[in-house]
């Protein structure tokens, strides 16, 4: 049985996917439209919903996961608008209003990480817990954070990418963010890896010196969030986590870092606790729908 059908947009800096979809067996239409500039890609997407709804149905909300910085509170005169953002062009754009706007329906405008956890903790590897922390990691890094059966937003768009870390000992990048250098999103991104070893991440080799490093990045993010509010699962999507052989590298890692000093059952299984996103790439896809279909609960 198929719950309510929801126009959902997965927004990236360099891609937006777009579909209509009701659950994970009822994707009915998707399409890749390439981030260029808002009133082109503003444009394009409005022509996919229409089309599509034509085609296949109207439907009964619109959820947004989007690329940040971004203004997520309702109550913001500018809610759902992309605010400082380092993505060029971008800054200061009303990306929820001339969608909502064509398709005329209630919308629900959030990250594109708390989608994705959000996907998980419905359909996914965090299924049914009510505790779970994501992070992606590919062009950027983004982060989310459930307690208790809500996912975190505090005063502003969360940008768990932008933490400080310690700096690994043999590390001398100087850091990719445009904003703090050395932030771990400067430090561990998709590009942070090309720029320190002149190599994407899926050329270099299993034992290349650079999975050590990566490694202990992601693993003092882990931590960080472990230290903040303890999750039950906690999981690394995104392109540079493709690289499979990085997991047991950050369970290990972490492993080192707590150093025995919290203790609660989840854990005592850390290949169960470090886990990629059951969904796949599909996690922020479908985590629109869940969060399209709650509010129309709510």
């Amino acid at each position: 049985m198929h719950g309510p059908l929801i126009a959902t947009l997965e927004s990236g800096g360099t891609k937006m996917v777009a579909a209509l979809a009701s659950g994970p067996d009822d994707i009915l239409v998707r399409e890749r439209i390439p981030t260029t500039a808002p009133k082109e890609t503003i444009s394009a997407l409005v022509n996919f919903f229409t089309q599509a709804s034509s085609q296949f149905g109207q439907p009964e909300a619109l959820a947004i996961g989007t690329f940040g910085p971004a203004d997520l509170n309702p109550d913001s005169p500018t809610y759902g608008h992309i605010t400082t953002t380092p993505k060029p062009g971008w800054s200061h754009t009303n990306l929820l209003g001339p969608l909502q706007k064509a398709l005329d329906v209630p919308a629900i405008f959030d990250t594109d990480v708390d989608a994705a956890l959000f996907g998980e903790v419905t359909w996914g590897a965090a299924k049914g817990l009510k505790n779970a922390a994501y992070f992606t990691i590919g062009t950027g890094i983004g982060g989310a954070v459930m307690i208790n059966g809500h996912l975190i937003h505090g005063a502003g768009h969360p940008e768990m990418g932008h933490m400080r870390l310690k700096r690994h000992a043999v590390d001398h990048f100087e850091g990719h963010c445009p904003f703090h250098k050395d932030c771990l999103e400067g430090l561990a991104s998709g590009p942070a890896i090309q720029n320190r070893w002149q190599s994407p991440a899926e050329d270099l080799a299993p034992d290349h010196a650079a999975w050590n490093i990566q490694a202990d990045y992601l693993a003092q993010a882990c931590l960080n969030v472990l230290m903040i509010a303890p999750p039950q699962k906690i999981i690394l999507g995104g392109g540079v986590m493709h690289q499979a052989h990085l997991f047991p590298l950050v369970r290990e890692r972490l492993t080192d870092l707590l150093q025995d000093y919290l203790s609660y059952p989840e854990l005592e299984d850390m290949d169960d606790f470090i886990v990629p996103p059951a969904l796949g790439d599909n996690a922020g896809l479908l985590g629109c729908v869940a969060l399209g279909q709650r509010l129309l609960r709510d």
